[in-house]
């Protein structure tokens, strides 16, 4: 059976980004979505009022410097409804704006310039601590037959024997596992663990598929096996002695 794209690439959480920086936005948009989010922009304060007055978010990131409203003046009238969590974004870093920001509900902030990977890491763990539960399902354990993984720390083993993977691996593996039995396309699998387009003659993949299945195989049996399906992708699937 191969799996619906739609419900794989479905977001594990929604994101107002509000900006009035169009190439971060277009930058940020790209990065987060390909982690799973789903991103809507508004480039003004008022424009964000709108939004978060018709559409409900899990995450709002809040640049203070906007044009008219300024992002503190946002977070004051969103407090005034809504418990979103709010991270906010500042080319000013002093302690008096990070004061004003978390006196007036702000759950996190972040100086800019800042490394997109930490901005993702500052948005998991808010979204962890404000109880997000489409992201902490994404980082609970996953196990198939001796096989399991701890997606909050990246760590993978067979019967408590650890697996030396690669980041890729890692993701790609987790992948396979949170849909077994399903067919994964190549083309999916390059854009959500590769974070890019399948190109012609792109055996990247491949590549790390066949890293998986020997490192699998140093453990013994798994209880899984990673098949091929020609011109559809790769399965995997659990042994008959482990299905539940």
């Amino acid at each position: 059976m191969i799996a619906p794209a739609n419900d794989l690439l479905a977001p594990i959480a929604s994101v107002l980004l509000v900006d009035d920086d169009r190439e971060l936005n277009e930058m940020l948009i790209e990065y987060l979505s390909a982690e799973a989010f789903r991103v809507v922009a508004a480039r003004d304060g008022a424009a964000a009022l709108q939004q978060l007055g018709r559409t409900r978010f899990d995450l709002v990131i809040l640049d203070v410097m906007l044009p008219a409203l300024n992002g503190f003046d946002v977070l004051r009238r969103v407090r005034e409804t809504l418990s979103v969590p709010v991270i906010m974004l500042t080319a000013r870093g002093d302690d008096g704006d990070r004061i004003k920001g978390f006196d007036l509900g702000a759950d996190d902030y972040l100086p800019k310039p800042f490394n997109p990977k930490e901005l993702l890491a500052r948005m998991r763990a808010v979204l962890r601590r404000s109880g997000g539960e489409a992201i902490n399902n994404a980082a609970r354990d996953i196990a198939i037959g001796r096989l399991r993984l701890d997606c909050a720390i990246l760590d993978a083993s067979v019967d408590g024997d650890a697996l030396r993977l690669t980041a890729a691996e890692f993701r790609l593996l987790e992948m396979l596992m949170r849909w077994p039995q399903r067919t994964l396309s190549r083309e999916l699998l390059t854009e959500r663990v590769l974070g890019r387009r399948l190109l012609p003659n792109d055996r990247s993949i491949d590549t790390h598929i066949s890293n998986l299945r020997r490192k699998l195989g140093m453990q013994g049996s798994s209880g899984t096996e990673i098949r091929s399906v020609r011109g559809a992708g790769y399965v995997l699937t659990c042994n008959d002695e482990f299905q539940s």
